[in-house]
């Protein structure tokens, strides 16, 4: 006789549930006041429009993107106890990569003794960890992999024109991960999109590098390796297509906004996450905000607010992410939290400030 509907137990889907989250920032620092002497500008009018008074620079020959990720990387394995040989797959989201080839995602890996593992990068602008973290939690959703850590990391000042007053007073270096496990709690990354408009590449593209424009004397003497963006044209974007997949989101999961506890945006500029906010109607005390410190990391900017608040962050915690980057590209993420941040263990500072 085949089992009543009362008596038959429910399934809980395996997800993939945040389980830590770590961050590095480089300890050189370039505050506004040092922009003002280097560009016109003022710290004045850099807060008034973007909320950024200091970002962090990696500084040092031949360091770049894989070092700042590594040593976040490093400091996730170390406060949960995890081997390298334990990783089961490492995804890097970046748009300032190392090098063409290798991915920087194996060159992390190499770099904190990962071995015999797949890994690879993802580029999608500023939303490639949003993508990063979707596809990653299908490897745990179908079994194939218990832990992945997912890097977001970008070295910006490496491809930053600091004659440009539009573009340098935006951007800074760092890196933030975040280790994903299986989880049948409820716990875990629970819906996600991503989305994309190549149309958007007009406003926000670095031209010369590439396939289409390999780098020569010419393109080096014209400046074209640097981001050019189209500030008005992205800003508008941003606004529109951040409040709308997180409306998506909302909508098919049945979501209000009282029922969210954070809202995740990328960190590109505080008039964007305000105007975000409030088109969702979310107050901006349940909004995490670190651009002031921190200026826009890229793929770096979800993962280190989430570092930042962790302390904040408790199990069952309901998490909007989003982000918009250039291509043009977007993404949402809805998560409930897996853990109590403040019971989280401390690494005394080691990872930020710190020295490579």
């Amino acid at each position: 006789m085949a089992e009543s509907l009362e008596t038959k137990p429910l399934t809980i889907p395996v997800r993939a549930a945040i389980t830590a989250v770590h961050g590095y920032v480089p300890p050189d620092l370039l505050t506004n006041a040092e922009l003002a002497v280097m560009v016109d500008t003022s710290d004045a009018w850099i807060t008034e429009r973007t909320g950024i008074k200091e970002r962090h620079i990696l500084k040092g020959e031949g360091l770049g993107t894989s070092h700042m990720a590594a040593e976040a990387v490093r400091g996730l394995l170390q406060k949960t106890g995890t081997k390298p040989e334990e990783v089961d797959l490492l995804i890097c989201a970046t748009t300032t990569p190392d090098m063409q080839f290798p991915s920087t995602a194996n060159l992390i890996c190499d770099m904190v003794g990962i071995r015999d593992i797949g890994s690879f990068d993802v580029q999608a602008a500023c939303s490639g960890f949003l993508y990063s973290l979707s596809v990653a939690s299908q490897f745990i959703a179908n079994g194939t992999a218990r832990k992945v850590v997912v890097v977001g990391a970008d070295k910006m000042s490496s491809i930053i024109d600091y004659t440009d007053r539009a573009t340098c007073v935006l951007f800074g270096d760092g890196a933030g991960c975040v280790l994903l496990e299986p989880s049948d709690s409820g716990y875990g990354i629970m819906d996600s999109i991503i989305r994309s408009d190549g149309a958007g590449m007009i406003h926000l593209h670095q031209k010369a590098g590439g396939s289409r424009m390999p780098a020569s004397a010419e393109t080096v003497a014209n400046r074209l390796h640097y981001v050019h963006q189209e500030g008005a044209a992205v800003y508008k974007y941003a606004i529109a297509r951040m409040a709308e997949v997180t409306g998506q989101i909302m909508a098919r999961n049945n979501l209000r906004g009282d029922m969210i506890d954070w809202l995740v945006p990328h960190q590109a500029n505080k008039r964007i996450i305000e105007s975000t906010a409030e088109r969702m109607g979310m107050p901006m005390d349940k909004v995490m905000v670190t651009i002031h410190k921190y200026g826009n990391v890229t793929n770096a900017t979800i993962p280190l607010c989430l570092w930042d608040y962790e302390p904040q962050l408790k199990a069952g915690n309901r998490l909007l992410l989003a982000a918009f980057g250039g291509g043009f590209t977007w993404a949402g993420v809805y998560v409930t939290w897996a853990y109590d941040g403040a019971k989280a263990p401390k690494l005394n500072g080691k990872g930020k400030n710190g020295k490579i």
